[in-house]
């Protein structure tokens, strides 16, 4: 090792570090965030009748029915 050697940081190392000691809840409020939108139990049931209850998307979807005129 040099004998003037100086750990390096990047910036945005730097930056992540100013601002976890400007602010230190980011961190348990980014796990409740996570918490809340992902970490959350899967109720099976329910997706099962999501996904028989689907209607099946056409080939093309802008292209409408035919309309039949009576005479």
């Amino acid at each position: 090792m040099p004998l003037f050697w100086k750990p390096y940081t990047s910036d945005v190392t730097q930056f992540i570090d100013e601002l976890k000691a400007k602010k230190p809840t980011l961190e348990a409020e980014q796990r409740a965030g996570r918490a809340r939108l992902w970490d959350q139990s899967i109720d099976r049931q329910a997706q099962a009748e999501y996904k028989a209850a689907r209607v099946p998307q056409k080939a093309y979807v802008y292209q409408n029915e035919p309309v039949q005129r009576g005479g």
